[in-house]
């Protein structure tokens, strides 16, 4: 049975930002890094315990599997690469894994896509809840541990894994979208409306009915009529104000609802993804070789911000601008690289502590995962053009695009949304650009999407 791993902390939303070690290259330079893993993986261990506890309870080795999960063994069965891969990662896997095999994993994906996210509780012996914490990425859960081995690495980056993959997960998004999913938006103590759901939702945000857009602000479920309408609810229009400031300042705008993971400067063309430092690489990231545009950024500036699974998750433009280009780029969804586990300066784990490896993978994960690569022509010629990628994690495989190319965004104006989970997205700025980031070091939590985040030095 896993033993607590966790340090005891009241304010989950709460970052630890310190220094990382020193890129080789003098004038490579990281401010922050993340050290909190807010609302990805419970922050009580007792939650964790009880998820699994009634995940594994549930499934019925004598059920046929659902035919999406059918599909995923399928394609996994006829790869024999695969199946030897899958093998070691449950080999390398953690003691803390309570998914044993492969057969288990798919019984234990029965259960999850075809349900909607919820409010996990601990109950005693009599039957009384005793605490609760939302589980708003699931499978992320499952597959957590295995992407900490050697074996995982090479599996959970291979494309042919990631194909399959993704049926799975289009499978589950599907049911998201369906009217049966909304049977989590309720009142109960597993549900997201509950006092401890909807305490959590207006942590750090404002109270739900008076900043987002509830099709019944009366209803229990305040009208959403699925799962996805509820994650991609919309903000009311007044809810988020823009600051203007007066000439001859100029401010970059926050593009999401997040929490800061870091601000680094003098960013290289190339770089290796050293397990501390992960160094970014901006060929790597915007998937360009030896190109003009992406040769703009070499020396900029990178600041990415993370998301939680229970975070507004749609982006909006931090600039007056044009939309000069859009890619989406196709990549891994679970894949993290493999670290000793928590660091001493990690303020939820305890050190050594295996999980987590995805969220402490942040910055390499803008170059492998699944992403959004915006290009925006600044209306102000001192910023230029700047990136805005949005980065699919886990069971976040749906980066959707509400701008077109050619298109005149102002500040605030959105650029479009995540599905189904929480994420990270990064800004990249070029070389010539001057930026003076607000209290990147004294941010404690979390920074509210169109507030100010950084003022042009010119």
């Amino acid at each position: 049975m896993f033993q607590s791993a966790y340090k005891p902390n009241n304010h989950h939303l709460t970052i630890q930002l310190s220094s990382i070690k020193e890129s080789s290259r003098a004038h490579y330079q990281s401010d922050t890094v993340l050290t909190r893993y807010g609302g990805w993986i419970p922050a009580d261990p007792a939650v964790y315990e009880a998820f699994f506890d009634d995940l594994l309870r549930s499934i019925d080795t004598k059920k046929a599997h659902v035919p999406a999960v059918q599909e995923f063994e399928d394609a996994l069965n006829s790869d024999p690469e695969l199946v030897d891969l899958l093998g070691q990662t449950f080999l390398q896997t953690a003691p803390e894994n309570r998914i044993r095999n492969l057969e288990q994993l798919l019984y234990c994906l029965d259960q999850v896509v075809v349900a909607a996210p919820k409010f996990q509780v601990v109950r005693n012996e009599r039957g009384a809840v005793t605490g609760g914490e939302p589980i708003g990425v699931p499978l992320y859960l499952l597959f957590d541990l295995l992407s900490n081995t050697a074996a995982g690495f090479d599996l959970l980056r291979m494309p042919k894994f990631n194909i399959s993959l993704k049926s799975l997960l289009d499978s589950w998004g599907d049911y998201l979208q369906s009217a049966e999913s909304n049977n989590t938006l309720n009142d109960s103590d597993e549900g997201w409306f509950g006092e401890v759901g909807l305490a959590t939702l207006e942590n750090d945000r404002g109270i739900f009915n008076e900043i987002y857009e509830c099709p019944d602000e009366t209803a229990v479920n305040r009208g959403f009529t699925s799962w996805d309408s509820f994650f991609t609810r919309k903000f009311k229009p007044n809810a988020r104000p823009i600051e203007k400031p007066e000439p001859p300042n100029f401010f970059i705008y926050n593009a999401c609802e997040s929490t800061v993971v870091r601000k680094t400067t003098g960013v290289e063309e190339h770089d290796q993804f050293w397990l501390k430092g992960q160094a970014y690489s901006i060929y790597d990231m915007l998937a360009r070789r030896d190109d003009e545009v992406a040769a703009s950024f070499i020396g900029g500036t990178v600041y990415q911000a993370f998301l939680s699974p229970y975070d507004y998750h749609r982006w909006h433009s931090p600039v007056d601008g044009t939309i000069r280009e859009i890619q989406i780029i196709e990549g891994s969804y679970y894949a993290a690289l493999p670290d000793e586990g928590a660091g001493e300066s990690d303020s939820d784990l305890q050190l050594g502590d295996p999980r987590g490896a995805i969220i402490r993978s942040q910055p390499w994960l803008t170059q492998a995962s699944t992403r959004a690569i915006i290009y925006i022509d600044a209306d102000n010629k001192d910023v230029g053009c700047l990136v805005f990628i949005g980065v699919g994690m886990v069971e976040v495989s749906t980066c959707q695009v509400s701008v077109s190319e050619g298109q005149h965004v102002n500040i605030g104006d959105e650029l479009g949304m995540f599905r189904f989970g929480g994420s990270t997205h990064a800004l990249i700025f070029g070389k010539d650009v001057k930026l003076k980031f607000f209290d990147l070091e004294q941010d404690k939590g979390h920074r509210r999407v169109n507030t100010p985040l950084a003022a042009l030095e010119i």
